[in-house]
Protein backbone atom coordinates (compact mmCIF):
# COMPACT_ATOMS: atom_id res chain seq x y z
CA UNK A 1 0.00 0.00 0.00
CA UNK A 2 1.52 3.29 -0.74
CA UNK A 3 2.51 5.63 1.67
CA UNK A 4 3.95 9.24 2.14
CA UNK A 5 6.42 8.40 4.25
CA UNK A 6 9.79 8.79 2.96
CA UNK A 7 11.47 5.73 2.13
CA UNK A 8 14.33 4.96 4.38
CA UNK A 9 16.69 1.48 5.70
CA UNK A 10 14.84 1.32 8.90
CA UNK A 11 11.71 1.33 7.26
CA UNK A 12 12.75 -1.38 4.30
CA UNK A 13 13.84 -3.69 7.02
CA UNK A 14 10.52 -3.34 9.10
CA UNK A 15 8.47 -4.18 5.98
CA UNK A 16 11.15 -7.05 5.53
CA UNK A 17 10.00 -8.26 8.94
CA UNK A 18 6.35 -8.18 8.23
CA UNK A 19 7.13 -10.13 4.26
CA UNK A 20 9.31 -12.66 6.49
CA UNK A 21 6.51 -13.04 9.28
CA UNK A 22 3.89 -13.64 6.58
CA UNK A 23 6.01 -15.64 3.82
CA UNK A 24 9.07 -17.09 5.54
CA UNK A 25 12.73 -16.16 5.17
CA UNK A 26 12.70 -17.31 1.17
CA UNK A 27 10.69 -14.15 0.70
CA UNK A 28 12.86 -11.76 2.48
CA UNK A 29 14.01 -10.47 -1.33
CA UNK A 30 14.11 -7.21 -2.16
CA UNK A 31 11.43 -7.78 -5.29
CA UNK A 32 9.34 -8.66 -2.11
CA UNK A 33 10.01 -5.80 0.03
CA UNK A 34 9.91 -3.37 -2.75
CA UNK A 35 6.16 -4.91 -3.72
CA UNK A 36 5.11 -4.77 -0.16
CA UNK A 37 6.56 -1.30 -0.13
CA UNK A 38 4.73 -0.07 -3.06
CA UNK A 39 7.68 1.15 -4.52
CA UNK A 40 10.48 -0.10 -7.08
CA UNK A 41 12.84 -2.39 -6.74
CA UNK A 42 15.40 0.08 -7.97
CA UNK A 43 14.61 2.64 -4.90
CA UNK A 44 15.00 -0.28 -2.62
CA UNK A 45 18.74 -0.63 -3.80
CA UNK A 46 19.24 2.79 -2.73
CA UNK A 47 19.32 1.43 0.57
CA UNK A 48 20.13 -2.19 0.38
CA UNK A 49 21.98 -3.27 -2.12
CA UNK A 50 21.94 -7.29 -1.98
CA UNK A 51 19.01 -10.05 -0.58
CA UNK A 52 21.97 -11.35 1.55
CA UNK A 53 22.84 -7.58 3.15
CA UNK A 54 19.26 -7.04 3.72
CA UNK A 55 19.39 -10.24 5.36
CA UNK A 56 22.20 -9.51 7.22
CA UNK A 57 20.93 -6.09 8.58
CA UNK A 58 17.32 -7.93 9.49
CA UNK A 59 19.32 -9.92 12.30
CA UNK A 60 21.02 -7.12 13.29
CA UNK A 61 17.55 -4.99 13.80
CA UNK A 62 16.48 -8.02 15.60
CA UNK A 63 19.69 -8.46 17.91
CA UNK A 64 19.75 -4.66 18.72
CA UNK A 65 16.36 -4.53 19.67
CA UNK A 66 17.23 -6.84 22.27
CA UNK A 67 20.62 -4.50 23.43
CA UNK A 68 19.76 -1.68 25.25
CA UNK A 69 18.63 -3.31 28.36
CA UNK A 70 21.66 -5.15 28.39
CA UNK A 71 24.11 -2.75 28.05
CA UNK A 72 22.07 -0.55 31.07
CA UNK A 73 22.40 -3.48 33.46
CA UNK A 74 26.41 -3.74 32.88
CA UNK A 75 26.56 0.44 33.48
CA UNK A 76 24.40 -0.22 36.34
CA UNK A 77 24.76 0.16 39.87
CA UNK A 78 25.36 -3.32 42.10
CA UNK A 79 28.28 -5.85 43.15
CA UNK A 80 29.19 -7.36 40.59
CA UNK A 81 28.20 -11.25 40.72
CA UNK A 82 24.31 -9.40 41.14
CA UNK A 83 24.73 -7.40 37.73
CA UNK A 84 26.07 -10.79 35.96
CA UNK A 85 23.43 -12.56 37.01
CA UNK A 86 21.25 -10.39 35.85
CA UNK A 87 22.87 -9.30 32.71
CA UNK A 88 22.26 -13.52 31.75
CA UNK A 89 18.60 -13.12 33.17
CA UNK A 90 17.94 -10.71 30.82
CA UNK A 91 19.21 -12.34 27.88
CA UNK A 92 17.25 -15.39 28.42
CA UNK A 93 14.51 -13.34 29.51
CA UNK A 94 14.63 -11.55 26.23
CA UNK A 95 14.95 -15.12 24.18
CA UNK A 96 12.25 -16.58 25.58
CA UNK A 97 10.00 -13.66 25.16
CA UNK A 98 11.09 -13.66 21.50
CA UNK A 99 10.65 -17.45 20.93
CA UNK A 100 6.56 -17.06 22.86
CA UNK A 101 5.41 -13.93 21.57
CA UNK A 102 6.43 -14.21 17.70
CA UNK A 103 7.59 -17.87 17.31
CA UNK A 104 7.02 -17.57 13.62
CA UNK A 105 9.72 -14.94 13.16
CA UNK A 106 11.81 -16.40 15.86
CA UNK A 107 11.93 -19.37 13.87
CA UNK A 108 12.78 -17.16 10.76
CA UNK A 109 15.36 -15.63 13.00
CA UNK A 110 17.15 -18.82 13.50
CA UNK A 111 17.42 -19.49 9.57
CA UNK A 112 18.81 -16.19 8.33
CA UNK A 113 21.15 -15.92 11.93
CA UNK A 114 22.85 -19.15 10.41
CA UNK A 115 23.44 -17.44 7.46
CA UNK A 116 24.75 -14.01 9.07
CA UNK A 117 27.89 -14.83 10.13
CA UNK A 118 29.39 -12.29 10.46
CA UNK A 119 26.41 -10.32 12.42
CA UNK A 120 26.63 -13.06 14.50
CA UNK A 121 30.25 -13.14 15.59
CA UNK A 122 29.74 -9.34 16.22
CA UNK A 123 26.94 -10.13 18.89
CA UNK A 124 28.91 -12.68 20.49
CA UNK A 125 31.62 -10.47 20.74
CA UNK A 126 29.34 -7.66 22.70
CA UNK A 127 27.71 -9.88 24.99
CA UNK A 128 31.49 -11.48 25.66
CA UNK A 129 32.86 -7.56 26.37
CA UNK A 130 29.65 -6.99 28.59
CA UNK A 131 30.46 -10.27 30.58
CA UNK A 132 33.82 -9.23 30.61
CA UNK A 133 33.27 -5.58 31.43
CA UNK A 134 31.47 -6.49 34.66
CA UNK A 135 34.19 -9.60 35.04
CA UNK A 136 36.62 -6.63 35.55
CA UNK A 137 34.72 -4.28 38.04
CA UNK A 138 34.20 -7.60 40.32
CA UNK A 139 37.80 -8.59 40.07
CA UNK A 140 38.83 -4.74 40.96
CA UNK A 141 36.01 -4.44 43.94
CA UNK A 142 37.95 -8.23 45.06
CA UNK A 143 34.53 -10.30 44.59
CA UNK A 144 35.94 -12.16 41.53
CA UNK A 145 39.43 -13.72 40.79
CA UNK A 146 42.06 -12.52 39.29
CA UNK A 147 42.16 -13.33 35.58
CA UNK A 148 41.66 -13.17 32.32
CA UNK A 149 38.14 -11.51 32.26
CA UNK A 150 38.08 -12.12 28.86
CA UNK A 151 38.44 -15.92 28.76
CA UNK A 152 36.08 -16.04 31.97
CA UNK A 153 33.34 -14.29 30.04
CA UNK A 154 33.42 -16.66 27.44
CA UNK A 155 33.15 -19.44 29.39
CA UNK A 156 30.32 -17.92 31.03
CA UNK A 157 28.73 -16.74 28.06
CA UNK A 158 28.91 -20.92 26.36
CA UNK A 159 28.10 -22.86 29.70
CA UNK A 160 25.06 -20.57 29.74
CA UNK A 161 24.29 -21.46 26.19
CA UNK A 162 21.25 -23.92 26.47
CA UNK A 163 19.42 -21.19 28.29
CA UNK A 164 19.72 -18.49 25.58
CA UNK A 165 21.20 -20.13 22.30
CA UNK A 166 18.20 -20.23 19.72
CA UNK A 167 18.87 -23.64 19.12
CA UNK A 168 17.48 -24.77 22.44
CA UNK A 169 14.53 -23.10 22.26
CA UNK A 170 12.45 -26.16 22.44
CA UNK A 171 14.31 -27.45 25.68
CA UNK A 172 13.11 -24.15 27.34
CA UNK A 173 10.17 -24.88 28.22
CA UNK A 174 10.85 -28.12 30.32
CA UNK A 175 10.07 -28.94 33.30
CA UNK A 176 13.53 -28.11 35.54
CA UNK A 177 14.96 -26.17 33.27
CA UNK A 178 15.37 -23.05 35.57
CA UNK A 179 16.83 -25.11 38.37
CA UNK A 180 19.22 -26.36 35.96
CA UNK A 181 20.28 -22.80 34.78
CA UNK A 182 20.70 -22.07 38.92
CA UNK A 183 22.78 -25.20 39.34
CA UNK A 184 25.01 -24.09 36.60
CA UNK A 185 25.18 -20.68 37.44
CA UNK A 186 26.43 -21.69 40.70
CA UNK A 187 29.38 -23.53 39.79
CA UNK A 188 30.32 -20.77 37.74
CA UNK A 189 30.09 -18.40 40.92
CA UNK A 190 31.98 -20.93 42.90
CA UNK A 191 34.80 -20.82 40.21
CA UNK A 192 34.68 -16.84 39.56
CA UNK A 193 34.13 -15.75 43.10
CA UNK A 194 36.99 -15.08 45.92
CA UNK A 195 36.24 -17.46 48.87
CA UNK A 196 35.21 -13.90 50.90
CA UNK A 197 32.35 -13.59 48.30
CA UNK A 198 30.85 -17.28 48.15
CA UNK A 199 29.99 -16.50 51.58
CA UNK A 200 28.23 -13.84 51.08
CA UNK A 201 25.96 -14.72 47.79
CA UNK A 202 22.79 -15.93 48.53
CA UNK A 203 21.56 -19.30 46.50
CA UNK A 204 20.34 -16.92 42.98
CA UNK A 205 16.45 -17.52 42.07
CA UNK A 206 15.31 -18.28 39.06
CA UNK A 207 14.91 -16.27 36.06
CA UNK A 208 12.30 -13.83 35.70
CA UNK A 209 11.23 -12.36 32.55
CA UNK A 210 12.34 -8.44 32.64
CA UNK A 211 10.29 -5.49 31.57
CA UNK A 212 13.06 -4.82 28.79
CA UNK A 213 11.80 -2.90 25.62
CA UNK A 214 11.88 -5.01 22.75
CA UNK A 215 13.35 -2.26 20.40
CA UNK A 216 15.50 0.62 21.19
CA UNK A 217 13.14 3.67 20.67
CA UNK A 218 14.82 5.04 17.78
CA UNK A 219 13.19 1.76 16.44
CA UNK A 220 10.18 1.97 17.82
CA UNK A 221 9.56 5.64 16.40
CA UNK A 222 10.58 4.64 13.11
CA UNK A 223 13.88 6.70 12.79
CA UNK A 224 16.62 4.72 11.68
CA UNK A 225 19.64 3.92 14.11
CA UNK A 226 23.07 4.57 13.49
CA UNK A 227 24.07 1.09 15.25
CA UNK A 228 25.66 -1.11 12.30
CA UNK A 229 26.55 -4.41 13.15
Amino acid sequence: MATDAPLTRDRILATAEQVIRRFGPDKATLVDVARALAVSHAAVYRHVTSKAELRDLVVGRWIEATMPALRGIVDGAGPAPQRLRRLFDALIAAKRRRATDDPELFAAYRILAANAKTVIAAHLDELIGLAAQVIRSGIDEGTFRAGDQVAAAKAVLFATSRFHHPVHAAEWGEPGIDQTYNDVWQLLMYGLCTGRAQNRLAKPGPPKPIQAPEQSPSLKSGRPTNHRR
